[in-house]
């Protein structure tokens, strides 16, 4: 079976791993953790990096320390993983989802910005616009995009909505650890970017997440309240509700071996990226998602559109090539189909019965990749 996404652990993994389990430093604290940090903080420009459990652990701190509560709302893409809303569920707060655009498949910021413009009214207080839904009369929390497969969204407009509005941006970049925008990292133009670090993603630690911020205070706090909110070294005085989210050591250690590969690991998979649409170019109805010119994606996991989805899926399945459909829009979760959902056409369904994920692990040889391409061919002759 050609795998679909997984890690390549090519490098001093596993001699960080045993230093860990040499010297005993395998849970919360330890070296490797600081050294992660600082590998991404250095890789993104960030000024702060915090090390979390997982994606989801960072969103939802992420949203707490904004302040988001059941008395907000916060704006969320239909299309996306599972994780993105939950971490809003956790807070309590309503959700409002967002249709997708057609070409890029990221959140369709015209469309939040005229639901804006025409459901909500912006008020100043203590000097800071403050924007509440008209009907609910609730405040709208927060924004947050997320970055689908690694591509780049319009950031920039929803940096300037952010700041006409007065609604804080927390960047779900889950996917998009080696992604730009404008020479700009995902994650680094909010208040808070998220990484994931999972099995699948384009560097994994096996579980484990990043939340990145410039803001020094929401730093500081991030670290507080991800180690149980304790405030003493020595006591076990905790002074708020805190989560026990902080990455241990030995999967940090994996991490920094990881982010040393790094940049092999994202040429490779932008040839990979490179070869597939050299090769499936009109093969077929293959569409390809289309990326803002002005971005550097970092070519994660390549997906196409076919109307043939479902059978070309079981045709490689059924060929020992693992491949996989589009995450299902969020309004067709039993838990979530009550949303208040912002849309014209619902291209979010569209795009979900399209699409299909490819291998596209960095350790893909060429044959391999090429027996991927021959298949697809073969399939649509």
């Amino acid at each position: 079976m050609i795998p679909l996404s997984v890690p390549n652990i090519d490098g001093n993994e596993w001699q960080y791993v045993k230093d860990c389990l040499d010297t005993g430093w395998i849970s919360s604290a330890g070296a490797y953790v600081n050294k992660f940090e600082e590998a991404i903080q250095n890789y993104t420009g960030v000024k702060y990096a915090i090390a979390c459990m997982n994606g989801t652990a960072g969103l939802q701190v992420s949203l707490n320390l904004v302040g988001v509560t059941s008395d907000d709302i916060v704006v969320a893409p239909n299309l996306t993983f599972v994780a993105t809303l939950n971490a809003i569920a956790y807070s309590g707060a309503e959700i409002a989802l967002i249709d997708i655009c057609e070409d890029s498949w990221q959140m369709d910021i015209d469309l939040l910005q005229n639901w804006l413009a025409n459901n909500t009214i912006t008020k100043i207080v203590n000097s800071k616009p403050i924007t509440t839904e008209i009907t609910s009369g609730k405040k709208i929390g927060a924004i947050m995009p997320v970055y689908v497969l690694g591509g780049v969204i319009d950031v920039d407009k929803l940096v300037e909505i952010s700041s006409t509005y007065g609604i804080p941006l927390i960047e779900d970049s889950t996917e998009a650890l080696g992604s730009f925008k404008n020479g700009k990292h995902a994650g680094t133009f909010g208040l808070t970017g998220v990484l994931s670090f999972n099995g699948n993603k384009i560097i994994s630690t096996g579980g484990g997440g990043m939340i990145l911020t410039n803001d020094k205070d929401i730093a500081n706090r991030a670290k507080h309240i991800t180690t149980t909110a304790k405030t003493d070294p020595l006591d076990y005085f905790h002074d708020q509700v805190g989560y026990n989210y902080r990455l241990v050591n030995v999967l940090a250690a994996i991490g920094v071996a990881q982010m040393e590969n790094f940049e092999s690991i994202l040429k490779r998979k932008k040839e990979i990226y490179s070869l597939y649409r050299k090769e499936l170019k009109g093969v077929g109805d293959i569409k390809f998602q289309e990326n803002d010119p002005n971005s550097d994606p970092n070519c994660w996991l390549f997906t196409f559109r076919t109307k043939k989805m479902r059978t070309l899926l079981k045709h490689l399945n059924s060929n020992e090539i693992q491949c996989r459909p589009f995450w299902t829009p969020m309004n067709k979760l039993p838990m979530y189909r009550d949303l208040m959902y912002i849309t014209k056409k619902d291209i979010s369904n569209k795009i979900f019965k399209e699409c299909i994920s490819i291998p596209s692990s960095s350790n893909l040889t060429v044959d391999d990749q090429y027996k991927v391409i021959s298949e697809i061919k073969k399939f649509y002759k």
